[in-house]
């Protein structure tokens, strides 16, 4: 095996764009998400290293340094943070020349030539799922026989086929992802808002079934085929959580949809519910009564739901296929069994105006979420949404994101500018977070919950010095954009 280390490489501070980040920009709020696509190959690569350095606070030249230690360094990407990505690839091979350097994630994926030429340095691209590729190249084959990668050789990039989508069985046999976040990190150092602090997350499958336009990860990296693991082989990775990570207070399922296959999730809630473990997860807002009845027994806690828009028109066109009249009913469901939920909305999806955004304002404060997530729509490369903003002329401005990682409102409509759209994060924030009755809840929660308290004082300044940040940024440069939460829409 070549002596490989699998780094996701510093960017700008506060900048959420590993592997396991479904919305890269820059964090108003602490979050981090955990690295677990590069922890799966990290643990079929004997000896391999997983080093994560945006919460570690590594500099570019701390990593470069560890970097120029190995024979392969396999880096992740992401449309906005590859320009710098790639320069920490050139300063590796400046330092260490006969190190080969590897790109992977759904920047590789969806743009793999665009990958290879963003630098000389950059050998070799990995597109979906990387884990037996990344593997393969360690073990010293030919590039030529290996699927699911792309190179240069005389002077042209060549692209091998794609690799087959692993299936169920398969995900069974890639090691536990936990076990190598033991080894390598510090799992106080992630936080996600919605979480109880701290929290760890993990895969219980692959994929989404739904079609939305604008979601990355189904589109790009994993399919639309929800490929899972089977029960016992979750329940077999969850049991020794508390040991490896003394302290945790809540796991989070990072499924896509961890509900598409609902006879599944309620036998996953089942074995964990004698474990006595309190858990999260990604939802769809179609679940019935009697499926969250019995997650909830398992300790279910919170879902994230992604409900986008409260504009049917606007649902339409993203092809959410969840209508308002199934997420009222399942809000309210879940309201009556105790589960909370953090709901996801995005601003600037196809069909936007400014009474649609009113409706979603509206349609938030009606839901009565314990969290939210404001987002602007970012059209990706390699999704739905990114070649229908192009072939329809409303992208405005390029890259994602600006100098300082901050996220950019990339696109504009005939109804609505990309300013408008811009300024309506805030407002939307403002009306769902200082409503008397919100403000009384979460000062109970302060009074009350002792452990919780300082990361829900810590995270109000912050979300304040936010708004703070934003109205300063749009007197005298439009377009400039955080994304509050971690992820995009389920």
């Amino acid at each position: 095996m070549m002596k490989t280390l699998f780094l996701n490489p510093p960017s700008w501070e506060d900048f959420d764009g590993g592997a396991g980040s479904r919305y890269q920009a820059k964090r108003e709020v602490w979050s981090f998400w955990y690295p677990t696509w590069l922890a799966y190959p990290t643990g079929l690569v004997d000896g391999a290293r997983l080093l994560d350095a945006p919460p570690e606070g590594l500099s570019q030249d701390r990593c470069v340094a560890i970097a120029a230690d190995h024979e392969l360094v396999v880096l992740h990407t992401s449309s906005p943070s590859l320009r710098k990505d790639a320069e920490t690839a050139e300063k590796i091979k400046a330092k260490s020349p006969r190190t080969v350097i590897a790109m992977v994630g759904a920047q590789a994926t969806a743009q793999p030539e665009v990958v290879l030429a963003a630098s000389e340095a950059i050998d070799v691209v990995g597109r979906k799922e990387f884990d037996h590729s990344m593997r393969e190249i360690a073990e010293g084959r030919d590039w030529s026989g290996i699927a699911g990668i792309g190179f240069r050789r005389d002077g042209r990039t060549v692209q091998n086929p794609d690799r087959p989508m692993m299936t169920g069985a398969e995900l069974d046999e890639l090691p536990f992802a936990t076990e190598v976040y033991a080894r390598f990190l510090d799992f106080r150092k992630y936080n996600s808002p919605y979480c109880q602090y701290p929290y760890v997350s993990l895969y219980t499958g692959r994929g989404c079934p739904a079609r939305c336009t604008f979601c990355l990860w189904p589109q790009v990296t994993t399919g639309h085929s929800y490929r899972t693991r089977s029960v016992e082989n979750v329940l077999r990775e969850v049991g020794p959580m508390r040991s490896l990570f003394p302290g945790m207070r809540e796991i989070f399922f990072d499924d896509d949809t961890f509900t598409a296959d609902k006879a599944r999730a309620r036998e996953i809630a089942a074995g964990l519910g004698p474990m006595g473990y309190t858990w999260s997860t990604n939802s769809r807002a179609n679940v019935d009564y009697d499926t969250l009845s019995a997650l909830r027994d398992g300790g279910l806690r919170l879902f994230v739901v992604g409900y986008e828009s409260a504009n049917d028109g606007i649902l339409k066109n993203i092809r959410k296929g969840v209508d308002l009249r199934t997420a009222r009913r399942f809000t309210e469901d879940c309201h009556r069994l105790g589960i909370l939920i953090h709901g996801t909305f995005i601003v600037g999806l196809p069909g936007e105006t400014p009474e649609t955004i009113r409706e979603s304002i509206e349609f938030a404060k009606e839901m009565d979420c314990e969290t939210i997530q404001v987002s602007l729509a970012s059209p990706y490369p390699g999704t739905a949404f990114h070649d229908w903003v192009r072939e329809n002329g409303h992208a405005v401005v390029d890259p994602l994101v600006d100098e300082g990682g901050y996220q950019k409102c990339t696109v504009s409509y005939p109804a609505i500018s990309a300013d408008e759209i811009y300024d309506s994060v805030e407002r939307f924030y403002k009306e769902f977070y200082f409503r008397p009755r919100y403000i009384a809840k979460k000062v109970k929660q302060i009074v009350l919950d002792r452990h919780e308290r300082p990361r829900l004082l810590a995270e109000g300044r912050q979300f304040l010095r936010t708004m703070w940040h934003r109205r300063s940024e749009a007197k005298g440069k439009r377009g400039v954009a955080t994304s509050p939460g971690a992820t995009a829409g389920a």
